[in-house]
């Protein structure tokens, strides 16, 4: 079976980062070991969450994980709180990287603003993480943050390129953006591979509802999609139908929650979608 591990935060609640990680990749047929960054009682749409930061744990697990002689088939990152969980997921990169796929998600900002907590010189850091990675996967606001470029809402596909190959210019080998429309009602990711420069594009009907953690119940079933076999194109694709099925799912109960979609409700259309 092949085996991921997923580097990022778990919320006790909240449909999120390892939340949804693990069992949408588990679903997926492969494996997810979990190395979690910090707990929260709830994500942060709520008031009053706890934190518990883990960043004191992170090595210990890895020299164990090296003691025992664990290797796994992609190394998966989320959202990370500080620079010294970027340095120690370096670490994790160079113990355990060696033909294992490494997929980022730089999670850490969204509509033209950096989350929470975040300082401007974060981004750079975060940056780092690009070289070597198989994939990269930032929405437009995270691209324009990793490269130093302003924040634009009206694009056309040109500088949508100019993003991709900046990506990959910072070591890259794959680079998607995610969160791309260039038509009213279509919403999808555009990607660039570095080895042909191949582009492809995917795109899905946009609802014009926005809920917390699709982002990552997107990055979840893209990297399990990859690690099964999947080509990039064809992971990216896999996962824009999974995330709209999730949304329609919730959409269509009527006391739907406002923190995160239903997407254990959609799992038996992710293994359907994995079949085609």
């Amino acid at each position: 079976m092949k085996r991921i591990a997923s580097i990022q935060d778990i919320s006790a609640l909240g449909k999120c980062s390892l939340t949804v990680a693990l069992p949408i990749i588990s679903a997926m047929g492969v494996e997810c070991a979990v190395v979690p960054t910090a707990v929260l009682s709830t994500h942060t749409q709520f008031k009053g969450w706890t934190f518990c930061d883990l960043t004191d744990e992170m090595e210990p697990i890895a020299d164990h994980w090296k003691q025992e002689g664990f290797t796994f088939d992609a190394l998966y990152t989320g959202y990370l709180g500080s620079f010294r969980q970027v340095d120690i997921v370096k670490r994790y990169f160079r113990d355990f990287g060696a033909g294992a796929k490494i997929i980022v998600d730089p999670a850490m900002a969204d509509n033209g603003k950096l989350y929470a907590g975040f300082t401007p010189d974060f981004p750079g850091k975060m940056a780092e993480l690009l070289d070597g990675a198989d994939l990269v996967l930032p929405n437009l606001t995270e691209a324009c943050f990793l490269l130093g470029k302003e924040y634009r809402e009206d694009y056309d596909r040109a500088f949508i390129l100019e993003l991709l190959e900046g990506l990959l210019d910072r070591g890259a080998k794959n680079a998607a953006l995610t969160g791309v429309s260039f038509e009213k009602g279509k919403l999808g990711v555009v990607s660039l591979s570095g080895d042909d420069h191949a582009y492809s594009e995917y795109f899905t009907e946009h609802l014009p509802v926005s809920f917390h953690g699709t982002g990552d119940i997107y990055s979840s079933a893209a990297v399990g999609a990859l690690v099964a076999g999947r080509t990039v194109p064809d992971a990216l694709a896999l996962a824009a139908d999974y995330t709209v099925e999730c949304i329609r799912l919730t959409l269509a109960e009527e006391n739907h929650s406002w923190y995160g979609v239903n997407f254990e409700q959609a799992i038996p259309y992710l293994l359907e979608r994995m079949k085609r």
